[in-house]
């Protein structure tokens, strides 16, 4: 029998003792400025900011080391500047077997951590479900995600190409190799680092559905698509010497669609540009008249492998 999550979040925050935090986004509004034959009148319109809300940004793996959830209050959509930490809020999870975690946030930044008990402790296991659940403003939010599995990544290989069809400079380009597993559908999140450096240009927000970028291809237990596997290259090439590192990331259904609507109002622009709209959440209040929140949480088991562009690793 399938657990009430308000059940769940009320066992969850009886067996804490907890700390409190956040800010909100909302709506575009028109600045008119018209002009008349001889005249100009400015209209200065006064803007609803609309109402404060949670934000969540909640990426828990199963790795051995500290996880994260920051919490955030949503800014009305002209102000620009950093987003403003919720703080006091009471913020734990829960799996499947009753084990649970409690999230503090000792520097009172918004940032609220789990750290484990000892080198080979983790948070995540690969077929668990987790509860997420928090309590702020006054307000009770639950999630509910599910870690599941992830293959290995086989290897990484770099072959010598021109930077650009019209250019003498030369570089090294990425490819690496991962085999999908056969059966249900898999959703996976690709992410890679140069130098140890994160690459998050929009176009770096890769997913990807068995071993294709969509159910079309019915790549199912099949290597990734030679697309995918390219898609680890920055905008100039690798260099000799370079480091390369790339995870693959499982995640939910849920979560792929998240990430691929995510992709399109981050590269929402120029002259065909949609009016821009709120992303999904998964984050539900338990107050169905309560104030909504915004953000995603996602479980995801991870591998990776890192290799770096020496002679030995550079194929024809």
């Amino acid at each position: 029998m399938q657990s009430n999550p308000q059940n769940i979040l009320g066992r969850l925050m009886t067996q804490i003792v907890w700390p409190r935090k956040y800010r909100s986004a909302y709506l575009l509004a028109l600045l008119s400025t018209l002009t008349l034959v001889g005249c100009e009148t400015v209209i200065d319109a006064k803007l609803d900011e609309g109402p404060t809300q949670l934000s969540v940004d909640a990426w828990l793996t199963d790795g051995l080391s500290e996880q994260r959830i920051r919490l955030t209050q949503t800014a009305p959509y002209l102000q620009n500047g950093a987003a403003i930490p919720a703080t006091g809020a009471r913020v734990g999870i829960r799996d499947g077997k009753g084990r649970t975690y409690l999230f503090t946030d000792p520097d009172n930044d918004g940032f609220y951590s789990w750290k484990p008990s000892s080198p080979t402790d983790t948070l995540g296991r690969i077929g668990e479900t987790y509860t997420l659940g928090i309590e702020y403003g006054g307000q009770q939010y639950v999630s509910v995600s599910r870690m599941n599995r992830v293959p290995a990544v086989d290897s990484i290989v770099f072959r010598e190409e021109k930077v650009n069809p019209i250019s003498e400079e030369r570089g090294f380009q990425a490819e690496f190799y991962v085999k999908d597993f056969p059966g249900a559908p898999d959703y996976y999140r690709i992410r890679f680092f140069r130098n140890g450096q994160l690459q998050n240009r929009p176009n770096d927000l890769i997913t990807v559905y068995d071993a294709g970028f969509s159910s079309n291809g019915n790549t199912d237990g099949l290597l990734f698509i030679r697309p995918i596997r390219q898609s680890i290259n920055p905008e100039r090439l690798y260099a000799r010497n370079d480091t390369v590192r790339v995870e693959v990331q499982s995640i939910t259904p849920e979560a792929f669609f998240f990430l691929a609507e995510l992709r399109t109002q981050i590269s929402n622009g120029g002259l065909f540009a949609t009016p821009p709209a709120n992303v999904p959440t998964n984050i539900r209040n338990l107050n169905a008249n309560g104030p909504a929140a915004t953000g995603f949480f996602v479980t995801s088991a991870v591998r990776s492998r890192t290799a770096r562009v020496t002679d030995e690793m550079i194929r024809k």
